[in-house]
């Protein structure tokens, strides 16, 4: 994505603390020098517009990151599980449908496992597809439906990456 949508997105998240919000909770990490510093050896001194500790209430809490991931201009927003061992998501695809911009995200599991097949197969069946386009928000308004969707494209991520732990596949 570009750089502006990526700090308008940032804008309206930084909105939604004064808004007072009842489903989320956000705090802002320090970027120093826009990087951030001993985070994860994969973003730490990259560039970053902003980077904040999300919460659901009474739900999960993960990082979201807008970085430029590649150091090529082109900025994504990546999520961390809360622990930062791993990344759930990494979004930078801008696509249009009827004048509606979305964030779009493909499930493609790259475990070293030989069941990255299930995955993917369970992903489509249970959510219908393994693509999720998610509406970009045009206000601080419409930022709190951009997080339960963000929201549920990890929650679904985790559960498909972990179908093969569920059931026994041989």
């Amino acid at each position: 994505m570009e750089k502006k949508l990526a700090v308008l997105i940032s804008t309206y998240l930084d909105h939604l603390n004064e808004v007072n919000s009842t489903k989320y909770e956000l705090i802002k990490l320090a970027t120093p020098n826009n990087t951030l510093i001993q985070f994860h050896q994969w973003a730490n001194g990259k560039p970053v517009i902003a980077a904040y500790d999300v919460l659901k209430i009474g739900d999960e809490r993960y990082y979201f990151l807008f970085i430029d991931w590649h150091r090529n201009d082109n900025y994504y927003l990546v999520i961390y599980a809360h622990d930062k061992s791993t990344t759930l998501a990494e979004l930078n695809k801008i696509i249009e449908e009827d004048d509606v911009s979305f964030l779009s995200w493909k499930y493609n599991p790259l475990k070293r496992d030989g069941k990255n097949d299930i995955r993917k197969s369970y992903y489509k069946q249970t959510f219908g597809s393994t693509t999720m386009n998610i509406p970009l928000p045009n206000s601080t308004r419409e930022i709190e439906n951009f997080l339960d969707q963000v929201f549920k494209l990890c929650h679904n991520r985790v559960r498909a990456d972990r179908i093969v732990d569920i059931y026994d596949f041989q």
